[in-house]
């Protein structure tokens, strides 16, 4: 195997993220003990931002793995590829990480069929080993290695969840979006707008999540406030820039986008 450039994976420049409790410090406390983790909360709360920045503090190289349907075992632990020399094995990511002791991170884990999802088994506990089954290998994890998932456990069906035996495997933190000042200045920061403004903003997000159940599957993540912030800064009306960031994607129900077209011009009346 070809020496692997670590350096690639390690993220240089801190990723800003506003702690709204103690989890840095939980998630440090988990890091140390090489527990898998599990971050849970809705979409756009700041969960990969979150593993993004402690991956930076522990100077540690961070995989991240977007999961989906389609994805296969081989996806994750590596395969035999053609090629004109022949057959060769080609590492997949959990593999890497497993190898040279970073974080690896399955976003979305949820969305992965859970026979995919079995191949993490033995890297979450006392064996801290992953099978090659097609190559004949076991890789035993680096000292540094550490397994952390993610998942939206308010956006999935019956059919989509983990299985206890999976999920006994971890520790868990819950996300959330955060208070509305401090995500007022969390968009405020990231988008480099005032925080009256940022205000308004988390104002209209807390309007949708307060429809969820009630037309709509998901409420108006921060991620998405910040997209608003940011054609704010273009120069774009702030009504039509709401219209865009936070109304249009998230619904195409009528009454919905009336009711939350309302809202954006009452606040930036």
């Amino acid at each position: 195997m070809s020496e692997i450039d670590i350096e690639q994976y390690k993220i240089t420049e801190e990723p800003f993220y506003q702690a709204q409790e103690d989890e840095v410090e939980l998630y440090q406390a988990a890091y140390e003990s090489r527990l898998p983790m599990m971050v849970k909360g809705p979409t756009g709360c700041g969960k990969s931002r979150f593993i993004e920045h402690m991956a930076w503090k522990l100077g540690k190289p961070l995989i991240t793995v977007a999961c989906n349907e389609d994805m296969t075992a081989s996806d994750l632990v590596g395969r035999y590829l053609l090629d004109a020399g022949g057959t060769r094995w080609l590492d997949g990511p959990l593999t890497i990480a497993a190898r040279i002791g970073a974080i690896c991170y399955l976003d979305e884990v949820v969305e992965a069929r859970q026979d995919t999802t079995v191949v993490i088994h033995p890297l979450t506990d006392h064996r801290r080993t992953l099978p090659l089954d097609k190559k004949g290998e076991q890789v035993t994890a680096h000292d540094h290695f550490q397994l952390v998932i993610s998942y939206n456990p308010g956006y999935q069906s019956l059919m989509k969840d983990l299985k206890q035996s999976t999920k006994q495997r971890f520790v868990g933190l819950d996300f959330d979006y955060a208070p509305s000042q401090v995500e007022a200045d969390i968009v405020a920061k990231e988008a480099g707008i005032d925080t009256e403004t940022a205000m308004k903003l988390v104002k209209i997000g807390e309007t949708a999540r307060n429809l969820k159940g009630h037309g709509l599957d998901e409420g108006i993540s921060t991620r998405l406030l910040v997209y608003a912030a940011n054609l704010m800064n273009k120069g774009i009306a702030p009504n039509k820039a709401c219209r865009m960031a936070l109304v249009r994607p998230i619904t195409d129900d009528a009454d919905i986008r009336g009711t939350l077209d309302h809202a954006i011009d009452a606040i930036f009346a």
